[in-house]
């Protein structure tokens, strides 16, 4: 059994993740695991542990368990994507890397992009090995598997952990044009119960399976590898797409199908790409998620209560809002009167603190309206600006008293929150082309 020196890194909100570092460098690599998690065990998977291995002879590879799986502390809730990128940030620090390369297979390269996208300084360059926009199926996504297959995978990680899951594994994998040879079926099942118990795994595959991250996609300025296989055709039409998306990418096709085969080739191209130059610092545009309040009733409100009365009631308003903002990791743009804009890093952060906010004015006798989106803004004079934040303000617009309303993005960039939504239909939004998808939040 290969052993290596695992730590502990503690979050802001208290959960514990594992982690690894192994190699010199001269780069960091932080490697994102897909639902395998276990960095002890990880090495002992032939092909991971071979990959990672081969990494480090010229990478600082660092790897960690995601929160509630492997080593790292199981007794939280299952990391969406917002947490996984947090808990990024949270390894990334531990380890001293300012700047690192960031690696990931599959869903694996989601956070990653998202943290490029968010915060680009932190991010060096991406390398994304079987990169994908969704999972499910769509009209504008035909790469996608559909609702038969999810029921299948699900059916499959009511053995998770088993010898029946090793072989239930090979054959999803099998379905996609994966090669599983037989001693990984045992391997696989020894690790898949040491990362997690089935009903974990099954919420996995759900959060991944209902998330969408093309929006983010071309938010990503950071130089970027596309890594995919000439085998299944289909492969190298999605990863197509998915560099179609992105501003700075390049794509490498293996010829054939995804196998051992393939790894050293691979290995030598991923060594060449890490030489080139990095991404400038100093962008003029961030993905962002933006925040719009207001105060229902407003006009009425100060009416009744007085100029003096009013400006009382504004600044409690004002130090309830701000109060929530440091919650959640708010920054705060703009007020106009008794409106308030604000930017999140993510766009849970944000719902969440809308309802609190909302929750927590009615004790002032007043209620909120909110609105949410999540788009590419500019930077003018260190704020976000541009189309995305003329957006969100016009779903604030549509909102009534008390109601949080998000934007079909933020919707798809949510899974696994444990936020549920209503649909508020399609509408026209002032001064914006097409038409919107919104959603209310209905409970948190």
């Amino acid at each position: 059994m290969e052993i290596h020196d695992t730590r502990y890194a503690r979050t802001p909100d208290g959960a514990y993740i594992a982690y690894q570092v192994v190699g010199d460098g001269p780069i960091d690599l932080a490697w994102q695991l897909e639902f395998f998690g276990d960095v002890d065990l990880i090495w002992d998977v032939p092909e991971i542990g071979w990959w990672l291995r081969t990494l480090s002879e010229f990478c600082r590879v660092i790897v960690h368990d995601r929160r509630g799986t492997g080593l790292s502390s199981r007794n939280v809730p299952m990391a969406n994507l917002e947490t996984r990128v947090a808990d990024l940030r949270t390894i990334l620090d531990a380890v001293g890397t300012e700047r690192a390369v960031l690696g990931g297979a599959v869903e694996g390269g989601a956070p990653n992009v998202l943290l490029a996208a968010t915060d680009p300084d932190r991010v060096r360059s991406i390398v994304w090995y079987g990169p994908l926009g969704r999972m499910a199926w769509a009209p504008d996504y035909p790469w996608g598997v559909g609702p038969e297959y999810f029921e299948r995978d699900q059916r499959s990680l009511e053995v998770w952990g088993t010898a029946e899951y090793g072989q239930a594994f090979a054959e999803m994998e099998g379905l996609v044009g994966h090669v599983i040879t037989p001693e990984e079926h045992t391997i696989r099942a020894m690790v898949s119960r040491h990362t997690a118990t089935p009903d974990v795994a099954q919420e996995l595959s759900r959060m991944w399976y209902e998330t969408d991250i093309r929006p983010i996609l071309p938010s990503v300025r950071a130089p970027t590898l596309l890594i995919t296989h000439s085998d299944p055709e289909s492969y190298v039409q999605e990863t197509e797409y998915v560099a179609s998306l992105m501003g700075n990418a390049t794509m490498l096709t293996i010829p054939g199908l995804a196998s051992a085969d393939n790894y050293g080739p691979l290995a030598d191209s991923i060594r060449d790409f890490l030489g080139a130059a990095p991404a400038p610092t100093g962008l003029d545009t961030i993905l962002s998620t933006v925040l719009f309040t207001d105060i229902v009733g407003s006009t009425e409100r100060q009416a009744a209560l007085g100029d003096r009365g009013w400006k009382d009631l504004v600044e409690r308003h004002h130090a309830t809002m701000r109060t929530a903002l440091e919650r959640w990791h708010g920054r705060e743009n703009d007020t106009a009167g008794d409106g308030f804009y604000a930017t999140f890093d993510g766009p849970a952060r944000a719902i969440r603190c809308a309802l609190e906010v909302a929750d927590h004015v009615r004790d002032l006798g007043i209620e909120i309206r909110a609105g949410i989106h999540t788009g590419e803004c500019e930077l003018i004079d260190g704020k976000a600006g541009g189309i995305t934040v003329s957006i969100g303000a016009r779903i604030a617009a549509l909102a009534g008293a008390s109601q949080v309303l998000i934007s079909q993005t933020v919707k798809d960039l949510v899974a696994g929150s444990g936020l549920t939504f209503s649909d508020a239909a399609e509408h026209t939004l002032k001064g914006v082309p097409g038409s919107w998808h919104v959603y209310e939040v209905v409970s948190n």
